[in-house]
């Protein structure tokens, strides 16, 4: 496996990777005492993706970012890491081509343009699929799904396990987002109180001015888990997933001509995932779970 030389890491993504280590740490002391969080299987079982003869391939260039923790970040050594990056090297491992793999960091911003330009060959940095970028590259087979969840107040008296207990009590969610209109489409009978911040939220949530919360599962899934929660919460049914409004989930982008290519990764993608090690790599990361 070849590794380019990164960039120093920024401001942003050194705070982010801090934030990130402290609640990773909180996680594995809480997920010791439990199940290890399953990862849902994306790949059908009976399904038999061919593995395409990549024996003329010279080299394969991830592209990635490094400010988006705990999928692409650089770790306290400088060294580039993450779930996404894990994935990419056991891919390479799984085609049998780790030599002439290569894993390069970057802005976020320049990930299109650089892959355009013919400056990497699959794009791995949590990049959300739009109808634009399908008319001008290709996407891999969703590889992680990011669901949405609820997270309650636990001094808060429910009647039940489920969302229908929530009924009648007051749940944030943040104005504008996509989990407000989830939330309002799946679960009209729920109060909403919006909130302009994610932060403003959670803060309503601990000081138990809205008895729940609704928002992305992996963001809830670390604030639980870490010492900014005071332990005053924890999640509360889901997951709950929607294409319409969250997206195709984590996938990985090509060129619209490397066909063979993007079947190579569809392959060992569906056999990572039989094979226990997509999970391993999840649970690496997640040890909390997001489901």
């Amino acid at each position: 496996m070849i590794e380019s030389k990164l960039a120093p890491p920024t401001l942003r993504a050194l705070l982010a990777f801090g934030l990130f280590l402290t609640a990773l740490f909180s996680a594995f002391a809480a997920s010791a005492q439990q199940a290890a969080p399953s990862l849902p299987l994306l790949f059908d079982a009976r399904e038999r993706l061919a593995r395409p003869d990549l024996s003329s391939l010279v080299r394969l260039r991830f592209l990635t970012s490094v400010d988006f923790p705990p999928f692409n970040f650089t770790d306290q050594n400088g060294k580039l890491s993450g779930f996404n990056v894990d994935l990419a090297r056991e891919i390479c491992s799984e085609l049998e081509i780790s030599d002439k793999c290569q894993i390069q960091a970057m802005p976020f911003a320049d990930l299109k343009d650089a892959l355009a330009a013919s400056q990497g060959d699959a794009v791995i940095a949590g990049l959300a699929v739009t109808p634009e970028l399908r008319r001008l590259f290709v996407f891999s087979r969703p590889y992680l799904m990011l669901p949405a969840r609820f997270v309650r107040n636990l001094t808060v008296s429910l009647d039940g396990k489920t969302a229908a207990a929530l009924s009648g009590h007051p749940v944030g969610v943040v104005k504008g987002t996509v989990h407000e209109a989830m939330l309002a489409a799946f679960f009209p009978a729920i109060k909403a109180q919006a909130f302009d911040t994610k932060d403003a939220l959670l803060a309503a949530l601990k000081e138990r001015k809205v008895d729940a919360a609704f928002a992305d599962a992996l963001q809830l899934s670390f604030w639980v888990s870490s010492p900014a929660s005071v332990k005053c919460c924890a999640l509360f049914d889901g997951p709950y997933l929607s294409e319409q409004f969250l997206g195709e989930g984590m996938t990985i982008m090509l060129r619209q001509k490397d066909s063979v290519l993007t079947a190579a990764i569809d392959h060992a993608l569906a056999t990572l995932s039989r094979n226990g090690r997509l999970q391993e790599i999840y649970l690496r990361y997640f040890p909390y779970g997001l489901y």
